[in-house]
């Protein structure tokens, strides 16, 4: 992970390979805008590197510090998807060429999202009975 300018990069890697990455860059001040765009290599990658990526990058103290997240994710990337969704409250998408534009609130410091491994089903929540 490297830092310049207010900026940051992020790095998966499987070995010596890189598999996937993201830009980051956040609004100045806490509770701004934290924006991020999405890449992984072209051709198989191990699943779950994707997801990991996201939680790499939701994990950043400047990203924590910020309300609101602006992602460009490629079209089709449904791991990526599915991890912000899971890590994120309000989440819009739209699709913009060969990419998909999320825009997302962030949870309040102290009320993280659940994690939860890629692949496993949600929790049943717990039903009210009469």
């Amino acid at each position: 992970m490297t830092e310049s300018d207010g900026s940051r990069h992020i790095e998966i890697k499987d070995g010596d390979q890189t598999v996937a990455a993201a830009e980051i860059s956040t609004a100045q001040g806490a509770e701004g805008t934290a924006r991020t765009s999405l890449h992984a290599a072209s051709g198989h990658v191990r699943p779950g590197r994707r997801a990991e990526l996201v939680d790499a990058v939701l994990d950043l103290p400047e990203v924590q510090a910020s309300k609101h997240l602006e992602a460009t994710v490629p079209l089709g990337d449904s791991e990526s998807l599915g991890r912000l969704r899971e890590q994120t409250e309000d989440t819009i998408t739209r699709p913009a060429g060969s990419s998909l534009l999320v825009d997302a609130d962030l949870p309040s410091a102290g009320q993280p999202a659940p994690v939860q491994p890629p692949g496993e089903p949600e929790p049943a929540s717990p039903s009210a009975e009469p």
